[in-house]
């Protein structure tokens, strides 16, 4: 029983000892706490009086800021305001200027209008005695003034002729000294620089063949391959008794090529029948077409020719199998295109588009249709089509004289063609044509009174007159040079130009008996 109180009281004094020790550490906490709250308060006192004095900065900078705007603006509106009095004055000084013009011309308006009546006046006075004058001199001549006046006129006229014959002949002599060498110059020089072959197309082409035993594969069994080819083609296929050669007959150069190509096939393979005609011609077709084309863009290549639409690219392509009056289209529009060029450049005009022209002037004669218009008509049409320019059009479509030429190109592409046309050997004309345009000249002579002979010499290119010297006299025969001249270059078509010449002549004759 003691020892059991022993224990209890000390357990009791350890209990007492615990509650005395957690005191003590509950005081040192909140010491410390306090301690930990004074140091935060402090550092935050100091937070805020450092974030308000920024603040202050801040507020300091931008108000500087904004009062240095407002004072910009305020400088600007004052230039602004200054410049506007300023203009405000000028236009009143305008208005004020204004106003004394207006005054001045109303007062010129009134002054004027007092001239005006008084030369009114004038002319009524001046008509009467003009009047006066009239009836006396028409009492005095005993003619009327509209009588007198057509005689006066057809006395004028008379004289008016002869001096305007003289002086016309005196023009033209000094035209041809100071002009003609500078233009036969600039013509020799451009057929001088240009150089082409001499192309002559028919209508029949020959497929040589190496012997005649090919003739009747060719022809198959019953005539069958050569109509299949025939059909095929659009081409008359004529095998007769020419040794090693079939001849190929057709207006179309392209078709005869291809039927050409088709049977240098079919021989070289050996194989001919229907179907493998068929086969073979439809695939020379194709190649022919792709040929056409490449021809087109080497062409605009040579001549230096760029942004061509590809359709006018095929249509220059396929004048290599064109010909007109015997001369190779192809060749003849490359030679014009040459000779444009040179011509624009000694005139100082576009080179390059002078050949662009030249070159596209008879494309109205490849057409994929055969049209109504004439071929340089419908070569402007198909020009316009693909948007060649302006100036191009119109040298295409008055290069024959069916349109009126609006640009400088337009006579150059003009007398390029005629100058290609009219080369030795260039063209193949028919016989009745040429012999129908030299009676065609002679008549014409013959038309004028007193021309008793006439010639056409050199091809066509001279035509001589023979007058009556008795009936005709030397300005007479002057007038007659010029006329004529003039009514063949209106009325006639013709290559280069044709010298006129009238020869008047005296004869004196007597015999010594």
């Amino acid at each position: 029983m003691e020892i059991f109180y022993i224990v209890l009281i000390g357990i009791v004094g350890v209990g007492a000892g615990i509650v005395v020790t957690s005191t003590v550490i509950k005081k040192s906490i909140q010491a410390k706490s306090q301690k930990i709250i004074e140091a935060a308060k402090s550092e935050g006192e100091v937070a805020k009086k450092n974030n308000m004095l920024e603040a202050k900065e801040n507020f300091i900078k931008l108000r500087s800021e904004h009062d240095n705007y407002v004072n910009q603006r305020k400088m600007g509106l004052q230039k602004l305001e200054n410049r506007l009095t300023q203009r405000e004055a000028h236009l009143n000084n305008r208005n004020e200027e204004i106003r004394k013009m207006l005054q001045e011309i109303d007062e010129s308006k009134e002054a004027l209008e007092g001239k005006r009546l008084h030369l009114i006046q004038q002319e009524k006075e001046l008509e009467k005695s003009h009047q006066k004058q009239v009836d006396q001199l028409e009492a005095i001549s005993g003619l009327s003034a509209e009588a007198a006046k057509a005689e006066l006129i057809d006395a004028i006229k008379a004289e008016a002729k002869t001096d305007a014959m003289v002086y016309i002949n005196e023009m033209v002599e000094e035209a041809k000294i100071t002009a003609n060498l500078a233009a036969k110059k600039i013509v020799i020089e451009a057929i001088q620089r240009t150089a082409t072959e001499t192309a002559i197309e028919n209508a029949v082409s020959v497929f040589n063949i190496e012997n005649d035993d090919i003739k009747g594969r060719i022809i198959g069994r019953e005539g069958r391959n050569i109509r299949a080819l025939e059909a095929a083609t659009g081409i008359e296929i004529i095998v007769d008794d020419t040794p090693e050669a079939i001849i190929l007959s057709g207006f179309d150069p392209v078709r005869r090529e291809i039927a050409r190509l088709s049977l240098h096939k079919l021989v070289s393979d050996g194989r001919i029948h229907p179907a493998r005609i068929e086969e073979v011609v439809a695939k020379t077709h194709k190649q022919i077409e792709e040929e056409i084309m490449e021809i087109g863009k080497r062409t605009a290549i040579d001549l230096g020719i760029h942004g061509m639409h590809h359709e006018l690219l095929r249509y220059v392509g396929k004048m290599k199998y064109r010909s007109s009056y015997g001369q190779n289209l192809l060749q003849h529009s490359r030679e014009v295109a040459n000779l444009c060029a040179t011509m624009a450049a000694e005139l100082g005009l576009d080179p390059k588009l002078a050949k662009r022209a030249g070159l596209l002037h008879d494309i109205g004669k490849v057409p994929d249709n055969e049209p109504e218009l004439p071929h340089a008509l419908h070569g402007m049409k198909i020009a316009e089509k693909f948007k060649e320019k302006p100036e191009v059009c119109n040298a295409i479509g008055s290069h024959h004289d069916e349109i009126e030429m609006t640009t400088l190109i337009s006579p150059i592409v003009q007398v390029c063609d005629a100058i290609s046309g009219a080369r030795p050997g260039a063209r193949r004309e028919v016989v009745e044509a040429y012999i129908n345009r030299l009676k065609d000249l002679e008549n014409r002579a013959l038309s004028f009174p007193g021309v008793m002979k006439t010639y056409a010499i050199q091809a066509g290119r001279e035509l001589r007159v023979i007058v009556g010297a008795d009936k005709i006299s030397d300005e007479e025969a002057n007038n007659i040079s010029f006329e004529l001249s003039k009514q063949i270059q209106e009325e006639m078509t013709y290559p280069g130009q044709i010298k006129i010449t009238v020869i008047r002549e005296t004869r004196s004759i007597s015999y010594a008996k």
